[in-house]
């Protein structure tokens, strides 16, 4: 007679239930299978991991992004209207996506490592698929509103290149350990094969990755130049109405030592300070003349625009979240500001010993000042009392007028080789950080020629202007940029290369490592159980590839020849659900 003895002993998997409860709904053990997936689930892998990739370089677009906010939110408004800060919901629906599907890849990664089977739940794969065509309508629309912005991922990377290329390495050193445990612990095949194949190639580039860098922060650090002049664009307009005296005073106040403006010219010849085409978002003219709202600025009288309220707007719509932070005395002075004439700028910058650069906007050929815009600017700057050298740059628009003035340096909004800025009379020029290549500043500061890169809002592309030896920067966050009194990050060539290389080597050794620790162990593990498997037991091992309802079928055979052969009283037979073999010991468990 056979002592009934439990056949199958079930050990609690509160962490295998978790991953695969969540990922799949497949929460309990029965549901679970140590089969392959099936080609449909390891494609919803494939657009995971895809999904995930797109993510990642949307959320570090967004990031570096941060620089040009203002600028994205202009841009929207002269195509809606209406001015909102639009990178909110942008910026959150991006946070939420990416950590959801960054979640769902980390759950995956276990059921790979845990060698359970990949069946992501139907929800999820809506859910999946709703974050990656979400995302690729995004890319699509910022392409098409905001296409020059992808150049400031080129220029990110002087700065996060050797940052992203240990993250790179920790991030493939950690992946030999599931890339090991699919080549070693399973039968060879030509698949296996090349998807080793694919991950050492991946991983050599990773190594060498640091050749095709390009930082300005490599550097000695006796070749440093001084800090680059800040120049107060608009002002400071992140803490008062842009183009304003508050604004222009804040600036100044945090070290500025140049400010820059808008100049417009009105109807009846008075050069005064607006950005935008029309009065709409800087001022009530909805208010006072509803009818004009839409008119462009430059057929206003001065009258006009004066009687025009230029600071409530930034209370109302707060449009960088820093209202909050004001006192009430300034919530009052700023509800109380006019738009303010070329004049009163000019008057304060010469006050403070600083300089002016000037952006002026041509009037419209239909306009009375049409031919003589320019000399109203120069009476503006003569009348302001401030040296002309001061106005050290102006931007004339458009530059076959350049002529026409003298006595004012001259500067270009375009990148122009030195040769033809001689030709042309120019001495400085002003550009767009997307055009200032390292390359480049090092050719014009060879050669003398002075250049201010705009816009630059952060300290890391402050820094990396400041190790290219760009003498002055213009800014919208003067606050921002008095924050970085030495470059975020500065290294010598000898040091980076030193980091460079031993962190290669010590990647390269633990990946070795693993491989080693995991080909020694599938040996021993396999050894260990061919001393205790009988026919029936090996027979069953070769299948355990095989489909779970044939390996229970192969299960119960064994277990019926066990019984056949006459287990004894003290015998106790356990199959062992992990790893589908099944075995006895005598008079014990077997775990």
């Amino acid at each position: 007679m056979v002592k009934h003895q439990p056949l199958q002993v079930y050990e609690k998997q509160v962490f295998v239930s978790f991953v695969t409860g969540i990922y799949g709904c497949r929460w309990k053990r029965y549901q679970r299978s140590q089969d392959n997936s099936s080609r449909w689930e390891c494609t919803w892998f494939v657009i995971l991991c895809s999904s995930f990739l797109l993510l990642l370089f949307w959320a570090y677009f967004w990031l570096v992004a941060q620089n040009d906010f203002n600028e994205f939110n202009w841009l929207v408004y002269n195509r809606s209207g209406e001015w909102r800060d639009e990178t909110i919901p942008i910026l959150a629906s991006t946070t939420v996506g990416f950590s959801y599907i960054t979640f769902l890849l980390i759950l995956a990664l276990f059921h790979i490592s845990l060698g359970q089977q990949l069946n992501l739940y139907w929800v999820h794969k809506i859910g999946v698929l709703a974050t990656l065509l979400t995302t690729i309508s995004g890319v699509i629309s910022v392409d098409d509103i905001w296409g020059d912005e992808w150049d400031i991922l080129l220029l990110s990377l002087q700065s996060t290149a050797p940052f992203l290329h240990i993250g790179a390495l920790v991030t493939v050193t950690a992946i030999s350990w599931l890339v090991a445990g699919y080549v070693v612990r399973r039968e060879r095949s030509n698949f296996q094969l090349m998807m080793l194949l694919i991950y050492m190639v991946i991983l050599l580039a990773v190594y060498l990755a640091p050749l095709t860098f390009t930082c300005p922060c490599i550097m000695d650090r006796h070749s440093l130049r001084p800090r680059p002049d800040i120049i107060g664009r608009r002002g400071a307009p992140m803490l008062a109405p842009e183009n304003t005296m508050v604004s222009f005073n804040r600036a100044l106040q945090y070290g500025t030592s140049s400010l820059e403006a808008d100049v417009t010219i009105s109807v009846d010849g008075v050069p005064f300070l607006m950005r935008d085409r029309t009065l709409k978002r800087t001022t009530d003219v909805r208010k006072v003349f509803p009818v004009r709202q839409y008119d462009d600025a430059s057929f206003f009288n001065w009258t006009e625009i004066r009687s025009l309220n230029a600071g409530q707007w930034f209370l109302e719509s707060d449009p960088y979240w820093t209202v909050g932070t004001l006192t009430a005395r300034d919530r009052s002075r700023i509800g109380n500001q006019t738009v303010c004439s070329l004049v009163e700028m000019l008057r304060l910058a010469a006050r403070a010993n600083g300089s002016a650069l000037l952006n002026v906007r041509r009037p419209p050929p239909e306009h009375p000042r049409y031919r003589s815009w320019f000399m109203d600017t120069l009476w503006a700057v003569q009348k302001a009392g401030i040296t002309q050298k001061r106005v050290r740059t102006v931007t004339w628009t458009p530059d076959t007028d350049r002529g026409r003035v003298r006595g004012l340096p001259q500067t270009a909004n375009e990148k122009l080789s030195v040769e033809e800025m001689r030709q042309r009379g120019i001495t400085s020029l002003t550009l767009h950080y997307s055009k200032a290549s390292h390359k480049d500043l090092q050719e014009y500061l060879a050669n003398n020629v002075s250049v201010t890169v705009y816009p630059v809002n952060e300290g890391w592309l402050y820094s990396i202007l400041w190790c290219s030896g760009v003498p002055s920067v213009s800014s919208d966050a003067p606050q921002v940029l008095r924050k970085v009194p030495y470059p975020i990050w500065l290294m010598s060539r000898n040091a980076y290369d030193f980091i460079w290389i031993t962190s290669d080597l010590v990647s390269f050794a633990v990946v070795v490592g693993i491989f080693s620790f995991q080909n020694y162990h599938m040996i021993r593990w396999r050894m260990r159980g061919m001393q205790s498997y009988n026919p029936e037991q090996i027979m069953l091992s070769a299948v355990a590839r095989r489909s779970s309802r044939e390996v229970n079928i192969m299960k119960e055979k064994l277990i019926f020849s066990e019984l056949n052969n006459g287990l004894s009283s003290t015998e106790e037979l356990c199959l062992y659900p992990e790893n589908g073999y099944a075995t006895y010991s005598h008079g014990e468990l077997s775990h």
